[in-house]
């Protein structure tokens, strides 16, 4: 791959990790329900996740769907309906910042990994980012773009878990905290049908 194509690449998974989306949105209401620190987990999930599924999809897991035309459906269905279960999780957390006796736990390291397979907006980039930089999808080529994918996507969630965190002070206040997650699972609802357009 040549450095034109490889700035191609990066320019594009810029572009595509930073911009919002199910991934940035919920990164950004962990970052402010849970800080930094206990959202590092999902971050790392998000970002290592996504480059295994990316590989994955690059060496032949998208063909399933010409196999198996109503496949690609089903994962349509199974991405709205666990975003909108989400979306519904997010806006009706009333848990206080901070309290210790909580049954609300950030993402696990595995739960974002996983997400990453039914979220719209990674099928989207890892679809586009295979077709585009690596047509021929030799191993080489792919693993070449999900290691550059990774290396551009990991600064931009961290600065979606950091903008969350910034907010804490200003979320105390329980009404402030009840309207941002409200607000925040209406956003994700939005992404996913924006996404599936």
């Amino acid at each position: 791959m040549n450095i034109e194509l490889v700035s191609a690449l990066a320019l594009f998974a810029l572009v595509s990790s930073i911009t919002p989306g199910p991934n940035n949105l919920m990164l950004m209401n962990s970052g402010a329900n849970f800080g930094f620190k206990r959202s590092l987990p999902h971050l790392l999930g998000v970002t290592i996740g996504f480059v295994i599924m990316l590989v994955l999809v690059g060496l032949g897991v998208m063909q399933l769907f010409d196999f198996v035309p109503w496949s690609y459906q089903l994962l349509k269905v199974l991405c709205i309906a666990y975003l909108l279960y989400l979306a519904y999780k997010i806006a009706s957390n009333k848990t206080p910042i901070g309290a210790k006796n909580s049954d609300t736990r950030p993402f696990s390291f595995v739960q974002a990994s996983l997400f990453q397979w039914v979220n719209p907006k990674a099928w989207t980039m890892a679809l586009s980012a295979v077709s585009v930089y690596a047509p021929s999808k030799g191993i080489g080529a792919v693993v070449l773009v999900g290691l550059i994918f990774g290396i551009v996507n990991l600064p931009c969630v961290c600065s979606w878990t950091l903008v969350g965190q910034k907010l804490q002070v200003w979320l105390k206040d329980r009404k402030r905290l009840r309207a941002f997650n409200i607000f925040m699972a209406v956003l994700l609802v939005a992404s996913v049908l924006f996404s599936m357009l």
